[in-house]
């Protein structure tokens, strides 16, 4: 137990025990990090079938595709600072059958990952649900970490958000209302310390290529994405890394990037099963999404890697 509450439980108190701000709040040099997406156990049957709600009995495919994603990252050098997984673990929703088994099956793929590089869990709607509850949050939370907090590393300041209380929070209003508290009090901590980088990661985009766009089920509601996105810009985030698409997709919005990152597991576009690596240096954010099979046989391009060798 000591080693799953190590490896799975490092977000707590609101910040992320891998890292400490006192070493890590001053900037040093360019570094990498690794972002996924939509392991989500469990829907590529589900979805090759044709039932999202009933499906997902069998997830072998997303076991071998997580475990090739693992030892991709595990084998890059440099090794990257941390890897984010954002949102959708699992297909089973809270209270369905397999939701514990499909768990269990991708904490023991996720604790082969090199234990130098911290993992960063983000919640997703199948995570919590939907509609998401005080019940349903807590038991991720004892399984996964807080639903959000904050961390630095390397003189960048990094958020992680709980999007599904954007998304609906008719059942935890309060809940959302601390998250909206706790955000204001660190941007306002962001602007204070001057960070060179302010990054956002969360499950639904803001937007999927446009940010006057129409609200669906992949982003979130036109005012509340106004909103979270003038918040955002006022602060001086530079970008906002998310999930839940299944697709490649981003857009801006003023200096603001909205990254959509396809996913690890089921496809639902032309996308290929992949992870994003993200070059942050001192001026700029760069980030290329690679398919599992280039990462895994030919590691990070050299024109990225050589931005990190910048100083």
């Amino acid at each position: 137990m000591a080693e799953e509450r190590d490896v799975f439980l490092r977000a707590r108190g609101r910040t992320l025990s891998a890292f400490r701000e006192d070493d890590e709040c001053q900037w040093k040099a360019p570094f990498y990090f690794i972002q996924g997406a939509d392991p989500q156990f469990g829907l590529m049957k589900a979805w090759a079938i044709g039932d999202c709600d009933n499906g997902g009995d069998e997830w072998e495919e997303e076991i071998k595709l997580t475990e090739q994603a693992v030892q991709a990252i595990n084998q890059l050098n440099p090794k990257p600072k941390f890897f984010v997984l954002c949102g959708d673990l699992i297909h089973g929703m809270p209270g369905t059958p397999w939701r514990k088994d499909q768990e269990q099956d991708l904490k023991n793929v996720l604790k082969n990952i090199d234990e130098d590089i911290p993992l960063v869990f983000v919640s997703g709607n199948h995570d919590i649900g939907n509609v998401p509850t005080p019940e349903t949050i807590d038991d991720y939370c004892k399984h996964w970490g807080d639903d959000y907090f904050s961390f630095w590393v390397g003189g960048v300041f990094f958020l992680v958000l709980n999007s599904q209380l954007y998304f609906d929070s008719s059942k935890c209003s309060e809940l959302k209302q601390a998250q909206d508290e706790w955000l204001n009090a660190q941007l306002a901590v962001a602007e204070k310390q001057k960070c060179k980088h302010v990054i956002v990661f969360q499950h639904i985009p803001l937007f999927l290529q446009n940010p006057d766009e129409d609200h669906d089920y992949f982003n979130l509601e036109k005012s509340v994405r106004h909103e979270l996105m003038e918040k955002f810009h006022k602060a001086g985030i530079k970008a906002v890394f998310s999930g839940h698409y299944h697709r490649n997709a981003g857009g801006s919005y003023k200096d603001l990037q909205m990254v959509v990152s396809s996913a690890i597991g089921c496809q639902l576009g032309e996308d290929t099963h992949g992870l994003r690596v993200v070059i942050v240096t001192a001026e700029k954010i760069v980030h290329r999404y690679c398919s599992l099979n280039d990462l895994s046989s030919r590691g990070i391009e050299k024109e990225l890697m050589d931005l990190i060798k910048q100083n």
